[in-house]
């Protein structure tokens, strides 16, 4: 009889569960940031007819949400690619920045 020998390979990261939490953190201050922006932009009313820069105003922010979500995107594919987190990260950026585009196209006007 031949016995098989399996081998077991390491995980790419070289502490699993802390380079876990740590990139779980690094994404959720990322997002966070992100969300931020997005709730301004959501919440910029306009105060009147006379109030012509709320659509400067909300298109600014989903612009600096964009902007935030596409470097948690960033960091969602390079944790992603060591390992680190699970796919299922993506879709917070994801679902953020199409809230984000929506808001820009559809910014209120005086």
């Amino acid at each position: 009889m031949t016995e098989s020998v399996t081998e077991r390979h390491a995980p790419p990261c070289a502490a699993p569960v802390l380079a876990t939490v740590l990139c779980a953190a690094v994404l959720l201050v990322l997002n966070a940031l992100g969300g931020y922006f997005l709730l301004n932009a959501l919440l910029t009313e306009s105060e009147g007819p006379w109030d012509h820069t709320v659509t400067d105003t909300v298109r600014l922010m989903a612009g600096l949400a964009l902007g935030a979500e596409a470097v948690a995107a960033a960091a969602t594919a390079w944790f992603v690619a060591a390992g680190c987190v699970r796919r299922w990260w993506y879709a917070v950026p994801v679902a953020l920045a199409v809230v984000a585009g929506v808001r820009m196209v559809f910014a209120p006007t005086p």
